[in-house]
């Protein structure tokens, strides 16, 4: 991917969250630290970065427009007029798989009882904005695995129509979700097998992004 001005980047970041009732919801543990630390350093380079990001405690990094979201719906629905004019999508959020069938619009109480819950696939917002890219366009995203994570990336890589994927293995203490550091193993579709880490997710922001905007 090469431009003469800086290259327009837009990033997904953090969780989502998918809403049982009001006050419950499912998610998981993202932080949200690696998805900022690629913003932050790539608006340190000079690209435009815009960043939407799921439900995080984390300051809005310098230089860059944050896009405030929910759900995986919001998320998309967020990154869809975005999508086009960017130069390099890169989705580094946890999105939920999976999202209750049925809102509850009020409280559900606990009645003692077993409660059981229905839920359905949420929109694969990889998938959606990979398959409407253009010629220049580069797509990257984020395999976090406990298991297989090569294969798993490399699964992931064909079938979403990526160019690069950043695998990492989360059951790893110390690295990954809701951790100062990570290792990732960075895989591109023209056969690129990189490694780095374990590191500050800062200098693994770097690193990605010395490869992916080269």
């Amino acid at each position: 991917m090469k431009t003469s001005t800086p290259p327009r980047i837009l990033l997904t970041a953090g969780p989502t969250r998918e809403h049982i009732d009001p006050v419950r919801f499912l998610s998981n543990g993202s932080s949200g630290r690696m998805g900022y630390a690629l913003a932050g350093e790539a608006a340190a380079r000079g690209c435009a970065v815009e960043l939407v990001s799921g439900p995080v405690s984390l300051p809005a990094p310098e230089g860059v427009t944050v896009h405030r979201v929910v759900s995986a719906a919001d998320m998309l629905a967020a990154c869809e007029p975005l999508f086009g004019a960017c130069d390099v999508f890169i989705a580094v959020a946890a999105v939920s798989d999976y999202r209750p069938r049925v809102f509850a619009p009020e409280k559900m109480k606990k009645n003692g009882g077993v409660l059981t819950l229905e839920f359905e696939p949420t929109v694969d917002i990889l998938k959606t904005l990979a398959a409407r890219k253009h010629p220049g366009q580069t797509v990257v995203g984020f395999a976090a695995e406990t298991r297989d994570v090569e294969a798993y990336a490399r699964r992931k890589l064909e079938t979403k129509n990526l160019d690069w994927i950043v695998a990492n293995d989360v059951s790893r203490p110390g690295i990954g979700m809701d951790a100062a550091d990570n290792a990732v193993l960075l895989l591109s579709r023209a056969g690129a097998r990189l490694a780095f880490g374990p590191a500050p997710k800062q200098a693994v922001a770097g690193f990605i992004l010395d490869h992916v905007l080269c």
